[in-house]
């Protein structure tokens, strides 16, 4: 088995325009090449991209885009549908190139998505290597959570962003060999395209709150303290730019929502805020929610109401649509979630005349209407 870590020359860092315009002209000629993102959002806030890694068939580049800044040239590469970019577990790749640049990728292969439709059932990046290549490349997390605003990165950090996209290219060759004998190709293509069209969406301040893990267990006047305290965090993880968690943990504000009067001190993760005039300024985010309006919480579809003599029936066609999509998975060797939506199959079970619309849904993918539609209008009969 192959140690990578080691290679520290076989990658050029481009931290200039002149080093990234050739960077990009190299890659322009290229019809696929792989992809990864490093960002600081566990130590910074708000989170940027702070590198970016891409590989050819026979280079290998670390961007440093807070020396560059204007990424447009890239986004030119990546929005060419000629152009296939290989990532792995790209989900917040995709976002963060949107958040940051406006960049959008066009044709994408996901190694990660591949991974599961082959069948491994471990699918970070090391391990897929690991049994597809037999390449094993070190993933510490030391390393991984390293905070990759500061410069200069160390030599150790950049050879382990560089491997990220070093195996990217003989990977998706692996996988996509396996995916055609499998008869898979079109599956992961489609699941691939779902992911490229994904769009960063800003959060919404006035829902914040409801982004605080807890708040369901508060009435309306703890809520509406809690609403003032998360808008003072904002304020101080803004100014400090440190995530919520490293300014004043959630567990903390949940503590004082449901205690106000508690002594500061006492609140476990407060830190700092329990002391001075930080803490002059809990009091008055406090102070401020109680004499505020509680936000209204966000609204809840209502279950379907089932009349007491269809239950036993729904329950009865929701185990049997279960126990099919178990069946396929053992079939095809595959993660059974994978083949068709839980929430489908609970809609089913509820209108099994409505089968032919519930296809359509945009939760179900063309390739599982093509593959499992016929089989899944047989276990309802």
């Amino acid at each position: 088995m192959e140690s990578v870590g080691q290679l520290t020359d076989e990658y050029e860092l481009i931290d200039d325009e002149a080093g990234f315009r050739r960077a990009v002209e190299a890659i322009t000629r290229e019809r696929r090449i792989g992809l990864d993102l490093e960002s600081d959002g566990f130590f910074r806030y708000p989170e940027q991209v702070c590198l970016v890694q891409i590989s050819t068939p026979h280079d290998v580049f670390v961007i440093d885009p807070l020396a560059i800044g204007e990424m447009e040239p890239l986004g030119e590469v990546l929005a060419n549908r000629r152009v296939e970019t290989i990532l792995h577990a790209g989900s917040h790749d995709v976002l963060s190139l949107d958040r940051d640049w406006g960049i959008r990728i066009k044709s994408m292969f996901d190694t990660n998505i591949a991974a599961a439709f082959v069948g491994l059932n471990r699918l970070g990046l090391g391990s897929v290597l690991e049994q597809s290549l037999g390449v094993d490349i070190p993933k510490e997390k030391r390393i991984q959570r390293s905070d990759w605003s500061n410069r200069p990165l160390s030599r150790t950090a950049l050879d382990y962003a560089a491997n990220d996209v070093r195996y990217l290219h003989e990977l998706r060759d692996s996988l996509g060999k396996q995916l055609r004998e499998l008869g898979r190709e079109d599956w992961v293509r489609e699941e691939c395209q779902r992911l490229a069209e994904t769009r960063y969406e800003p959060s919404n301040p006035e829902m914040s709150v409801f982004n605080v893990k807890g708040w369901r267990n508060l009435d309306g006047r703890g809520l509406a303290i809690l609403k003032a305290l998360v808008d003072y965090r904002e304020d101080h993880a803004i100014r400090l730019g440190r995530p919520h968690f490293r300014v004043v943990p959630d567990m903390a504000l949940i503590s004082l929502a449901q205690k106000p009067d508690v002594k500061l001190r006492s609140v476990r993760g407060l830190g700092k805020f329990a002391h001075g005039g930080l803490a002059e300024g809990i009091r008055g985010a406090i102070a401020e929610g109680r004499s505020a309006n509680p936000p209204r919480r966000p609204a809840q579809p209502s279950p379907p109401r089932i009349p007491r003599g269809e239950r036993e029936g729904i329950s009865r066609r929701l185990s049997k649509l279960k126990q099919w999509r178990i069946a396929q998975g053992k079939r095809l060797s595959l993660d059974p979630a994978l083949l068709w939506p839980m929430k489908s199959l609970q809609r089913i079970a509820r209108s099994p005349d409505n089968l032919q619309a519930e296809l359509l849904e945009p939760e179900v993918r063309r390739w599982q209407r093509e593959e499992f539609g016929e089989s899944l209008r047989g276990a309802l009969r």
